[in-house]
C-alpha cells in the first residue's frame, strides 16, 4: 500500500483541455500552456512519493480533490466543475508516467472524491488488490 498527501492548490484544468491545429489539412492536438503547467505541477509533487517498484497487479485508487474552501465549509462536497472523471484522467497519466504503475489499466476500483478544505492538496491511497 502506498499512501500520502500532498498539499497544494490542486489544477482545475483536465486532460480534456486539449488544443488543435491544422498542419497540411490535418489536425494536430497539442497541450494549452495551463494543461502544460498543470502536468508538471502534478509531476513534481507526484516524483517526490513515487513507489521503489510499479504495482503489477490491480489496485484500488483512493483520490480525495481539496480545494481552497473560499466561503465554503470545510469539508463540504465540491459540485461544480471540474468533473471528478477529468480531474482523475490528468492525475492518473501523470502516476503512469512518474512509474507508479506500468499502465493505468491497473486500476480497477476508484474512489474519487472532491471537497473545500482548509488545507488544499491532493490525497493519495493505492491498494493492491487481492
Amino acid at each position: 500500500m502506498t499512501e500520502f498527501f500532498m498539499p497544494m492548490i490542486p489544477p482545475t484544468v483536465t486532460a480534456q483541455e486539449h488544443r488543435v491545429t491544422m498542419k497540411n489539412g490535418k489536425p494536430v492536438f497539442y497541450d494549452a500552456p495551463e494543461l502544460k503547467e498543470a502536468k508538471a505541477k502534478l509531476i513534481a509533487n507526484l516524483s517526490k512519493h513515487r513507489p521503489s517498484e510499479p504495482f503489477e497487479c490491480g489496485v484500488r485508487l483512493t483520490v480525495k480533490w481539496l480545494f481552497p474552501k473560499g466561503k465554503h465549509r470545510d469539508g463540504e462536497y465540491r459540485t461544480t466543475k471540474p468533473d471528478t472523471d477529468n480531474l482523475q484522467k490528468l492525475l492518473k497519466d501523470c502516476m503512469t508516467y512518474c512509474g507508479f504503475w506500468k499502465d493505468d489499466c491497473l486500476v480497477a476500483s476508484e474512489i474519487c472524491e472532491k471537497f473545500w478544505a482548509d488545507v488544499s492538496g491532493i490525497y493519495i491511497r493505492i491498494e493492491e488488490l487481492q
